[in-house]
Protein backbone atom coordinates (compact mmCIF):
# COMPACT_ATOMS: atom_id res chain seq x y z
CA UNK A 1 0.00 0.00 0.00
CA UNK A 2 1.04 3.66 -0.70
CA UNK A 3 1.89 6.94 1.59
CA UNK A 4 -1.37 8.86 1.51
CA UNK A 5 -1.08 12.62 1.73
CA UNK A 6 -4.01 15.14 2.79
CA UNK A 7 -3.54 17.62 0.01
CA UNK A 8 -3.29 17.77 -3.99
CA UNK A 9 -3.46 19.85 -6.63
CA UNK A 10 -4.05 20.18 -10.23
CA UNK A 11 -0.76 20.28 -11.85
CA UNK A 12 0.98 18.13 -8.95
CA UNK A 13 1.69 14.59 -9.44
CA UNK A 14 -1.10 12.50 -7.12
CA UNK A 15 0.86 10.05 -4.99
CA UNK A 16 -2.53 8.32 -3.25
CA UNK A 17 -1.99 4.58 -5.18
CA UNK A 18 -4.26 1.85 -4.68
CA UNK A 19 -4.81 2.86 -1.31
CA UNK A 20 -8.09 3.10 0.52
CA UNK A 21 -8.66 6.87 0.20
CA UNK A 22 -8.33 9.05 3.88
CA UNK A 23 -11.18 10.44 5.21
CA UNK A 24 -9.80 13.74 5.06
CA UNK A 25 -9.17 13.69 1.03
CA UNK A 26 -13.00 12.61 0.26
CA UNK A 27 -14.03 15.71 -1.76
CA UNK A 28 -17.18 16.44 -3.67
CA UNK A 29 -20.22 15.53 -4.65
CA UNK A 30 -22.16 12.53 -7.12
CA UNK A 31 -22.78 15.22 -10.03
CA UNK A 32 -18.69 15.51 -10.16
CA UNK A 33 -18.86 12.64 -11.75
CA UNK A 34 -20.38 14.12 -14.88
CA UNK A 35 -17.48 15.42 -16.27
CA UNK A 36 -14.69 12.62 -16.58
CA UNK A 37 -17.23 10.31 -17.70
CA UNK A 38 -18.79 12.58 -20.39
CA UNK A 39 -15.42 14.19 -21.69
CA UNK A 40 -14.44 10.12 -21.94
CA UNK A 41 -17.10 9.41 -24.13
CA UNK A 42 -18.36 12.62 -26.17
CA UNK A 43 -15.37 11.48 -28.56
CA UNK A 44 -16.91 11.54 -32.58
CA UNK A 45 -15.72 7.79 -32.54
CA UNK A 46 -19.30 7.44 -31.55
CA UNK A 47 -20.37 8.53 -34.80
CA UNK A 48 -18.53 6.09 -36.73
CA UNK A 49 -20.52 3.23 -34.67
CA UNK A 50 -23.20 3.91 -36.47
CA UNK A 51 -21.25 2.56 -39.51
CA UNK A 52 -20.59 0.01 -37.68
CA UNK A 53 -23.92 -1.16 -36.57
CA UNK A 54 -25.10 -0.92 -40.09
CA UNK A 55 -22.30 -3.77 -40.75
CA UNK A 56 -25.05 -6.44 -39.02
CA UNK A 57 -27.37 -5.84 -41.89
CA UNK A 58 -29.76 -3.88 -39.72
CA UNK A 59 -32.00 -1.22 -40.49
CA UNK A 60 -31.86 2.73 -39.38
CA UNK A 61 -34.59 2.04 -36.87
CA UNK A 62 -33.10 -1.31 -35.98
CA UNK A 63 -29.07 0.23 -35.29
CA UNK A 64 -30.21 3.49 -33.50
CA UNK A 65 -32.30 1.44 -31.43
CA UNK A 66 -29.60 -1.51 -30.79
CA UNK A 67 -27.13 1.31 -30.77
CA UNK A 68 -28.97 3.34 -27.89
CA UNK A 69 -30.19 -0.12 -25.80
CA UNK A 70 -26.38 -0.88 -25.68
CA UNK A 71 -25.21 2.03 -24.96
CA UNK A 72 -27.76 2.96 -21.84
CA UNK A 73 -27.70 -0.09 -20.04
CA UNK A 74 -24.09 -0.85 -20.27
CA UNK A 75 -23.16 2.49 -18.94
CA UNK A 76 -25.80 1.49 -16.07
CA UNK A 77 -23.49 -1.17 -15.22
CA UNK A 78 -20.53 1.03 -14.96
CA UNK A 79 -22.66 3.43 -12.90
CA UNK A 80 -23.61 0.40 -10.46
CA UNK A 81 -19.68 -0.64 -10.07
CA UNK A 82 -19.27 3.30 -9.21
CA UNK A 83 -21.33 2.76 -6.27
CA UNK A 84 -18.53 0.33 -4.98
CA UNK A 85 -15.89 2.92 -5.30
CA UNK A 86 -18.18 5.45 -3.13
CA UNK A 87 -18.58 2.95 -0.61
CA UNK A 88 -15.35 1.45 0.15
CA UNK A 89 -12.77 4.34 -1.63
CA UNK A 90 -10.62 2.68 -3.18
CA UNK A 91 -9.77 1.59 -7.05
CA UNK A 92 -11.93 -0.96 -8.73
CA UNK A 93 -9.53 -3.88 -9.23
CA UNK A 94 -8.76 -3.22 -5.29
CA UNK A 95 -12.33 -3.50 -4.23
CA UNK A 96 -12.57 -6.85 -6.65
CA UNK A 97 -10.58 -8.45 -4.28
CA UNK A 98 -13.61 -8.84 -2.01
CA UNK A 99 -15.19 -11.23 -4.41
CA UNK A 100 -11.85 -13.18 -5.58
CA UNK A 101 -9.87 -12.94 -2.76
CA UNK A 102 -6.52 -10.50 -2.71
CA UNK A 103 -4.27 -13.17 -4.99
CA UNK A 104 -7.20 -14.37 -6.87
CA UNK A 105 -8.15 -11.45 -8.37
CA UNK A 106 -4.90 -10.93 -10.45
CA UNK A 107 -6.90 -13.30 -12.71
CA UNK A 108 -9.58 -10.30 -13.48
CA UNK A 109 -6.90 -7.45 -13.11
CA UNK A 110 -4.47 -9.31 -15.53
CA UNK A 111 -7.46 -9.46 -18.24
CA UNK A 112 -8.31 -5.56 -16.82
CA UNK A 113 -5.25 -4.69 -17.90
CA UNK A 114 -4.98 -5.82 -21.41
CA UNK A 115 -8.39 -4.09 -21.86
CA UNK A 116 -7.45 -0.50 -20.77
CA UNK A 117 -4.31 -0.84 -22.51
CA UNK A 118 -5.71 -2.05 -25.56
CA UNK A 119 -8.20 1.17 -25.68
CA UNK A 120 -5.23 3.09 -25.06
CA UNK A 121 -3.46 1.79 -28.29
CA UNK A 122 -6.84 2.55 -30.17
CA UNK A 123 -7.88 5.97 -28.99
CA UNK A 124 -3.86 7.05 -29.66
CA UNK A 125 -4.07 5.75 -33.18
CA UNK A 126 -7.30 7.30 -34.16
CA UNK A 127 -6.38 10.48 -33.03
CA UNK A 128 -2.63 10.08 -34.78
CA UNK A 129 -4.60 8.90 -38.13
CA UNK A 130 -7.44 11.50 -37.91
CA UNK A 131 -5.00 14.29 -37.41
CA UNK A 132 -2.67 12.76 -40.53
CA UNK A 133 -6.25 12.85 -42.59
CA UNK A 134 -6.56 16.22 -41.67
CA UNK A 135 -3.45 17.61 -42.59
CA UNK A 136 -3.89 15.69 -45.97
CA UNK A 137 -7.05 18.09 -46.48
CA UNK A 138 -4.83 21.42 -46.07
CA UNK A 139 -2.09 20.00 -48.55
CA UNK A 140 0.22 18.79 -46.53
CA UNK A 141 2.23 15.34 -46.83
CA UNK A 142 -0.17 12.42 -44.90
CA UNK A 143 2.95 10.54 -45.29
CA UNK A 144 4.54 8.58 -41.82
CA UNK A 145 6.45 11.97 -41.06
CA UNK A 146 2.97 13.79 -39.92
CA UNK A 147 1.65 10.88 -38.18
CA UNK A 148 4.44 11.07 -36.03
CA UNK A 149 4.41 14.50 -35.26
CA UNK A 150 1.06 14.17 -34.31
CA UNK A 151 1.13 10.92 -32.15
CA UNK A 152 4.27 12.61 -30.19
CA UNK A 153 1.86 15.26 -29.31
CA UNK A 154 -1.26 12.94 -28.67
CA UNK A 155 0.91 10.88 -26.21
CA UNK A 156 2.60 13.33 -24.33
CA UNK A 157 -0.53 14.67 -23.41
CA UNK A 158 -2.08 11.44 -22.20
CA UNK A 159 0.78 10.17 -20.47
CA UNK A 160 1.20 13.27 -19.35
CA UNK A 161 -2.61 13.18 -17.76
CA UNK A 162 -1.77 9.96 -16.47
CA UNK A 163 1.00 10.80 -14.33
CA UNK A 164 -0.55 13.81 -12.83
CA UNK A 165 -3.27 11.77 -11.26
CA UNK A 166 -6.62 12.25 -10.46
CA UNK A 167 -6.99 16.38 -9.49
CA UNK A 168 -5.46 17.54 -12.87
CA UNK A 169 -7.75 14.33 -14.95
CA UNK A 170 -10.92 16.24 -13.52
CA UNK A 171 -9.97 19.54 -14.23
CA UNK A 172 -9.17 18.35 -17.65
CA UNK A 173 -12.01 16.36 -18.02
CA UNK A 174 -14.62 19.79 -17.68
CA UNK A 175 -12.91 22.11 -19.84
CA UNK A 176 -12.98 18.68 -22.50
CA UNK A 177 -16.50 18.40 -22.07
CA UNK A 178 -17.67 21.98 -22.51
CA UNK A 179 -15.22 22.66 -25.24
CA UNK A 180 -16.17 19.50 -27.08
CA UNK A 181 -20.16 19.54 -26.57
CA UNK A 182 -19.71 23.23 -28.16
CA UNK A 183 -17.47 21.82 -31.52
CA UNK A 184 -19.52 18.76 -31.94
CA UNK A 185 -23.15 20.52 -32.37
CA UNK A 186 -21.03 22.76 -34.94
CA UNK A 187 -20.23 19.38 -36.65
CA UNK A 188 -23.96 18.01 -36.90
CA UNK A 189 -25.33 21.03 -38.19
CA UNK A 190 -22.34 21.39 -40.80
CA UNK A 191 -22.94 17.65 -41.90
CA UNK A 192 -26.90 17.80 -41.84
CA UNK A 193 -27.55 18.90 -44.61
CA UNK A 194 -25.65 15.44 -45.91
CA UNK A 195 -28.49 13.05 -44.86
CA UNK A 196 -30.04 11.84 -47.65
CA UNK A 197 -33.37 10.29 -46.21
CA UNK A 198 -34.32 7.94 -49.13
CA UNK A 199 -30.84 6.20 -48.75
CA UNK A 200 -31.31 5.92 -45.18
CA UNK A 201 -35.04 4.51 -45.67
CA UNK A 202 -33.32 2.27 -48.33
CA UNK A 203 -31.79 -0.22 -45.62
CA UNK A 204 -33.83 -3.51 -44.85
CA UNK A 205 -34.37 -4.91 -41.57
CA UNK A 206 -32.66 -7.64 -40.32
CA UNK A 207 -32.96 -10.88 -37.86
CA UNK A 208 -33.40 -10.97 -34.50
CA UNK A 209 -29.93 -12.40 -34.10
CA UNK A 210 -28.35 -9.59 -35.98
CA UNK A 211 -30.33 -6.93 -33.50
CA UNK A 212 -28.94 -8.87 -30.84
CA UNK A 213 -25.73 -9.19 -32.62
CA UNK A 214 -25.68 -4.98 -32.93
CA UNK A 215 -26.81 -4.28 -28.96
CA UNK A 216 -23.58 -6.64 -27.98
CA UNK A 217 -21.29 -4.46 -30.37
CA UNK A 218 -22.78 -1.17 -28.79
CA UNK A 219 -22.75 -2.02 -25.32
CA UNK A 220 -19.01 -4.03 -25.39
CA UNK A 221 -17.67 -1.01 -27.32
CA UNK A 222 -18.93 1.87 -24.88
CA UNK A 223 -19.97 1.09 -20.96
CA UNK A 224 -18.59 -2.54 -21.19
CA UNK A 225 -14.75 -1.61 -21.47
CA UNK A 226 -15.42 1.05 -18.89
CA UNK A 227 -17.02 -1.70 -16.41
CA UNK A 228 -13.40 -2.30 -14.66
CA UNK A 229 -12.68 1.53 -13.90
CA UNK A 230 -16.09 2.62 -12.34
CA UNK A 231 -14.57 3.14 -8.74
CA UNK A 232 -11.63 4.25 -9.85
CA UNK A 233 -13.09 8.16 -10.33
CA UNK A 234 -16.21 7.86 -7.15
CA UNK A 235 -13.27 6.78 -4.76
CA UNK A 236 -12.62 10.22 -3.86
CA UNK A 237 -16.35 10.54 -3.04
CA UNK A 238 -17.64 10.97 0.85
CA UNK A 239 -18.83 8.03 1.68
CA UNK A 240 -22.26 9.66 2.48
CA UNK A 241 -22.66 10.72 -0.69
CA UNK A 242 -25.92 9.23 -2.18
CA UNK A 243 -25.92 5.89 -3.78
CA UNK A 244 -28.59 6.43 -6.39
CA UNK A 245 -26.93 10.18 -7.42
CA UNK A 246 -23.17 8.39 -7.89
CA UNK A 247 -24.95 5.89 -10.32
CA UNK A 248 -27.19 8.39 -12.07
CA UNK A 249 -24.69 11.09 -12.85
CA UNK A 250 -21.65 8.35 -14.22
CA UNK A 251 -24.48 6.46 -16.62
CA UNK A 252 -25.85 9.71 -17.75
CA UNK A 253 -22.27 11.66 -18.13
CA UNK A 254 -21.11 8.58 -19.88
CA UNK A 255 -24.52 7.81 -22.06
CA UNK A 256 -25.71 11.44 -22.68
CA UNK A 257 -23.19 12.37 -25.50
CA UNK A 258 -22.69 8.74 -27.62
CA UNK A 259 -26.62 8.53 -27.76
CA UNK A 260 -26.84 11.57 -30.01
CA UNK A 261 -23.63 10.59 -31.79
CA UNK A 262 -24.55 7.11 -32.63
CA UNK A 263 -28.64 8.22 -33.98
CA UNK A 264 -26.40 11.26 -35.77
CA UNK A 265 -23.29 8.39 -37.07
CA UNK A 266 -25.89 5.95 -37.62
CA UNK A 267 -28.10 8.70 -40.63
CA UNK A 268 -24.78 9.49 -41.80
CA UNK A 269 -23.13 6.10 -42.39
CA UNK A 270 -26.87 5.05 -44.51
CA UNK A 271 -26.98 8.26 -46.35
CA UNK A 272 -23.70 7.42 -47.85
CA UNK A 273 -21.64 3.97 -48.98
CA UNK A 274 -18.67 5.35 -50.12
CA UNK A 275 -18.61 7.40 -46.68
CA UNK A 276 -19.84 3.84 -44.81
CA UNK A 277 -16.78 1.87 -46.10
CA UNK A 278 -14.15 4.61 -45.55
CA UNK A 279 -14.78 4.47 -42.02
CA UNK A 280 -14.18 1.39 -41.41
CA UNK A 281 -9.89 2.11 -42.39
CA UNK A 282 -9.93 5.75 -40.33
CA UNK A 283 -13.23 5.93 -38.39
CA UNK A 284 -12.33 9.10 -37.68
CA UNK A 285 -10.63 10.41 -40.47
CA UNK A 286 -13.47 9.56 -43.35
CA UNK A 287 -16.09 11.94 -40.73
CA UNK A 288 -13.85 14.80 -42.44
CA UNK A 289 -15.67 14.25 -46.49
CA UNK A 290 -19.15 16.10 -45.41
CA UNK A 291 -16.92 19.11 -43.73
CA UNK A 292 -15.99 22.65 -45.45
CA UNK A 293 -12.49 22.70 -45.44
CA UNK A 294 -12.82 26.08 -42.56
CA UNK A 295 -14.06 23.94 -39.97
CA UNK A 296 -11.23 21.26 -40.29
CA UNK A 297 -9.42 22.66 -37.35
CA UNK A 298 -11.86 22.67 -34.81
CA UNK A 299 -12.78 19.23 -36.18
CA UNK A 300 -9.32 18.05 -35.26
CA UNK A 301 -9.70 19.41 -31.55
CA UNK A 302 -13.02 17.74 -30.99
CA UNK A 303 -11.71 14.34 -33.03
CA UNK A 304 -8.31 14.67 -31.05
CA UNK A 305 -9.66 16.05 -27.78
CA UNK A 306 -12.55 13.54 -27.15
CA UNK A 307 -10.10 10.46 -28.24
CA UNK A 308 -7.60 12.05 -25.42
CA UNK A 309 -10.45 12.27 -22.55
CA UNK A 310 -10.62 8.69 -23.04
CA UNK A 311 -7.01 7.50 -23.35
CA UNK A 312 -6.56 9.55 -20.29
CA UNK A 313 -8.99 8.02 -18.22
CA UNK A 314 -7.83 4.52 -19.77
CA UNK A 315 -4.26 5.33 -18.85
CA UNK A 316 -4.80 6.34 -15.43
CA UNK A 317 -6.86 3.41 -14.00
CA UNK A 318 -4.19 0.95 -16.21
CA UNK A 319 -2.18 2.39 -13.97
CA UNK A 320 -4.01 1.47 -10.77
CA UNK A 321 -4.44 -2.13 -12.04
CA UNK A 322 -0.85 -2.57 -12.61
CA UNK A 323 0.20 -1.51 -9.21
CA UNK A 324 -3.09 -3.89 -7.97
CA UNK A 325 -1.27 -7.19 -10.02
CA UNK A 326 1.78 -6.22 -7.23
CA UNK A 327 4.23 -4.24 -9.06
CA UNK A 328 5.80 -2.31 -6.54
CA UNK A 329 6.72 1.49 -8.24
CA UNK A 330 4.93 4.81 -7.41
CA UNK A 331 1.69 5.28 -9.19
CA UNK A 332 2.69 8.06 -11.22
CA UNK A 333 5.92 5.59 -12.64
CA UNK A 334 3.07 2.78 -13.56
CA UNK A 335 1.39 5.43 -15.78
CA UNK A 336 4.53 6.05 -17.04
CA UNK A 337 5.13 2.57 -18.05
CA UNK A 338 1.53 1.97 -19.67
CA UNK A 339 2.67 5.13 -21.57
CA UNK A 340 5.44 3.07 -23.14
CA UNK A 341 3.65 0.12 -24.09
CA UNK A 342 0.69 2.53 -25.35
CA UNK A 343 3.58 3.86 -27.50
CA UNK A 344 4.70 0.41 -28.99
CA UNK A 345 1.06 -0.60 -29.77
CA UNK A 346 0.34 2.49 -31.88
CA UNK A 347 3.41 2.47 -33.68
CA UNK A 348 2.00 -1.33 -35.16
CA UNK A 349 -1.60 -0.09 -35.66
CA UNK A 350 -0.51 3.49 -37.12
CA UNK A 351 2.58 2.40 -39.43
CA UNK A 352 1.81 -1.55 -40.07
CA UNK A 353 -1.81 -2.28 -39.56
CA UNK A 354 -3.54 -2.79 -42.64
CA UNK A 355 -7.11 -2.29 -41.65
CA UNK A 356 -8.75 -0.84 -38.41
CA UNK A 357 -12.22 -2.41 -37.68
CA UNK A 358 -11.08 -5.83 -37.79
CA UNK A 359 -8.32 -6.06 -35.42
CA UNK A 360 -10.93 -3.59 -33.37
CA UNK A 361 -13.86 -5.79 -33.58
CA UNK A 362 -11.49 -8.62 -32.50
CA UNK A 363 -9.97 -7.10 -29.63
CA UNK A 364 -13.80 -6.24 -28.20
CA UNK A 365 -15.01 -10.01 -28.45
CA UNK A 366 -12.19 -11.29 -27.38
CA UNK A 367 -11.41 -9.47 -24.30
CA UNK A 368 -15.15 -8.40 -23.56
CA UNK A 369 -16.28 -11.92 -23.02
CA UNK A 370 -14.11 -12.17 -20.04
CA UNK A 371 -14.68 -8.61 -18.39
CA UNK A 372 -18.09 -8.78 -18.99
CA UNK A 373 -18.25 -12.21 -16.65
CA UNK A 374 -15.77 -10.30 -14.57
CA UNK A 375 -18.32 -7.54 -13.97
CA UNK A 376 -20.74 -10.43 -13.31
CA UNK A 377 -19.16 -11.46 -10.27
CA UNK A 378 -18.45 -8.15 -9.01
CA UNK A 379 -22.29 -6.60 -9.14
CA UNK A 380 -23.22 -10.09 -7.33
CA UNK A 381 -20.79 -9.73 -4.82
CA UNK A 382 -21.39 -5.93 -4.52
CA UNK A 383 -25.70 -6.67 -4.24
CA UNK A 384 -25.00 -9.31 -1.29
CA UNK A 385 -23.01 -7.14 0.83
CA UNK A 386 -24.61 -4.55 3.41
CA UNK A 387 -21.59 -3.72 4.58
CA UNK A 388 -18.85 -1.66 4.36
CA UNK A 389 -15.78 -3.13 2.92
CA UNK A 390 -13.25 -3.96 5.57
CA UNK A 391 -10.18 -1.93 4.22
CA UNK A 392 -6.90 -3.02 5.75
CA UNK A 393 -8.31 -7.34 4.62
CA UNK A 394 -8.34 -6.03 0.81
CA UNK A 395 -4.78 -5.72 1.23
CA UNK A 396 -3.90 -9.28 3.25
CA UNK A 397 -4.52 -12.87 2.02
CA UNK A 398 -4.89 -14.04 5.42
CA UNK A 399 -7.47 -11.16 6.27
CA UNK A 400 -11.28 -12.07 5.92
CA UNK A 401 -11.69 -12.28 2.39
CA UNK A 402 -8.61 -14.73 1.97
CA UNK A 403 -6.47 -15.35 -1.04
CA UNK A 404 -8.76 -16.93 -3.32
CA UNK A 405 -12.38 -17.23 -4.21
CA UNK A 406 -13.03 -20.35 -6.09
CA UNK A 407 -16.32 -20.23 -6.18
CA UNK A 408 -15.55 -16.36 -7.67
CA UNK A 409 -13.14 -17.62 -10.08
CA UNK A 410 -14.89 -20.75 -11.08
CA UNK A 411 -17.62 -18.17 -12.23
CA UNK A 412 -15.68 -16.15 -14.19
CA UNK A 413 -13.55 -19.00 -15.83
CA UNK A 414 -17.08 -20.64 -16.40
CA UNK A 415 -19.02 -17.86 -17.88
CA UNK A 416 -16.10 -17.07 -20.29
CA UNK A 417 -15.66 -20.73 -21.54
CA UNK A 418 -19.27 -20.70 -21.86
CA UNK A 419 -19.00 -16.85 -23.45
CA UNK A 420 -15.98 -17.81 -26.10
CA UNK A 421 -17.81 -21.20 -27.35
CA UNK A 422 -20.91 -18.10 -28.43
CA UNK A 423 -19.12 -15.97 -30.17
CA UNK A 424 -17.37 -15.88 -33.36
CA UNK A 425 -14.05 -13.81 -34.18
CA UNK A 426 -13.53 -14.14 -37.50
CA UNK A 427 -10.71 -11.39 -37.46
CA UNK A 428 -7.68 -13.86 -36.81
CA UNK A 429 -7.07 -17.48 -37.10
CA UNK A 430 -5.25 -17.30 -33.92
CA UNK A 431 -9.18 -16.64 -32.73
CA UNK A 432 -10.77 -19.43 -35.23
CA UNK A 433 -11.74 -21.40 -32.16
CA UNK A 434 -14.22 -19.03 -30.60
CA UNK A 435 -17.80 -20.59 -31.42
CA UNK A 436 -17.65 -23.70 -30.76
CA UNK A 437 -20.69 -23.78 -28.76
CA UNK A 438 -22.73 -22.49 -32.03
CA UNK A 439 -22.97 -25.88 -33.80
CA UNK A 440 -24.43 -28.27 -30.48
CA UNK A 441 -26.21 -25.87 -29.03
CA UNK A 442 -28.63 -25.78 -32.60
CA UNK A 443 -27.13 -22.23 -33.47
CA UNK A 444 -25.39 -22.72 -36.41
CA UNK A 445 -23.18 -23.38 -38.42
CA UNK A 446 -20.42 -21.73 -37.42
CA UNK A 447 -19.56 -19.04 -40.15
CA UNK A 448 -22.45 -17.55 -42.08
CA UNK A 449 -25.19 -18.93 -39.84
CA UNK A 450 -28.06 -16.75 -38.38
CA UNK A 451 -26.39 -16.40 -35.31
CA UNK A 452 -22.60 -16.17 -35.85
CA UNK A 453 -22.49 -12.37 -35.24
CA UNK A 454 -25.25 -12.23 -32.34
CA UNK A 455 -22.57 -12.20 -29.86
CA UNK A 456 -24.52 -14.16 -27.54
CA UNK A 457 -21.60 -15.43 -25.57
CA UNK A 458 -21.28 -11.53 -23.75
CA UNK A 459 -24.62 -12.35 -22.66
CA UNK A 460 -24.12 -15.35 -21.61
CA UNK A 461 -21.45 -14.57 -20.02
CA UNK A 462 -23.04 -11.96 -17.69
CA UNK A 463 -25.84 -13.86 -16.96
CA UNK A 464 -23.91 -16.79 -15.74
CA UNK A 465 -21.16 -15.40 -13.49
CA UNK A 466 -23.87 -13.03 -11.74
CA UNK A 467 -25.78 -16.04 -11.18
CA UNK A 468 -22.89 -18.65 -9.94
CA UNK A 469 -21.39 -16.32 -7.77
CA UNK A 470 -24.54 -14.79 -6.21
CA UNK A 471 -26.05 -18.15 -5.66
CA UNK A 472 -21.96 -19.55 -4.37
CA UNK A 473 -20.99 -17.15 -2.04
CA UNK A 474 -24.85 -15.90 0.16
CA UNK A 475 -23.06 -17.88 2.98
CA UNK A 476 -19.39 -16.74 2.27
CA UNK A 477 -20.21 -12.83 2.30
CA UNK A 478 -22.91 -13.47 5.42
CA UNK A 479 -19.81 -14.82 7.61
CA UNK A 480 -17.30 -12.11 6.27
CA UNK A 481 -19.96 -9.86 7.37
CA UNK A 482 -20.87 -11.02 10.58
CA UNK A 483 -17.64 -10.25 12.09
CA UNK A 484 -17.20 -6.59 13.97
CA UNK A 485 -16.49 -3.96 11.61
CA UNK A 486 -15.82 -0.76 12.73
CA UNK A 487 -16.72 1.20 9.76
CA UNK A 488 -19.22 4.37 8.91
CA UNK A 489 -22.04 2.43 7.57
CA UNK A 490 -23.15 2.17 3.81
CA UNK A 491 -24.92 5.03 2.86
Amino acid sequence: MEVVVTESAPLTVERNGINVIAESERKGVPRHLFWPWCAANISVLGLSYGSFLLGFGVSFWQATIAGVVGCVLSFLLVGFVSLAGKRGSAPTMVLSRAAFGVRGNALPAAVSYLLLVGWEIVLVALATLATATVLGRFGLAAGAGTKVVAFVIVAAVIVLSGILGYDAIMRLQKWLTIALAVLTVGYIVLAAPDIRWSNVAAHHAGGVSAVIGAVVFSAAGFGLSWTNSGSDYSRYLPRSSSGRGVVGWTAFGAAVAPVVLVVFGVLLAASDDKLNKAIGLDPIGALTQVLPTWFLVPFVVVAVGGLVGGAVLDIYSSGLTLLTLGLRVKRWQAAGLDGVIMIVGTVYVVFFATSFIGPFQGFLITLGVPITAWCGVFLADLALRRRPYADADLFRAGGRYGAANPVALTAMVAASVIGFGLVVNTYSGAFAWQGYLLEPLGLGPKLGGTWTYANLGVIVAFVVAFAVHGLGNRVRVHREEAAEVEQVPVA
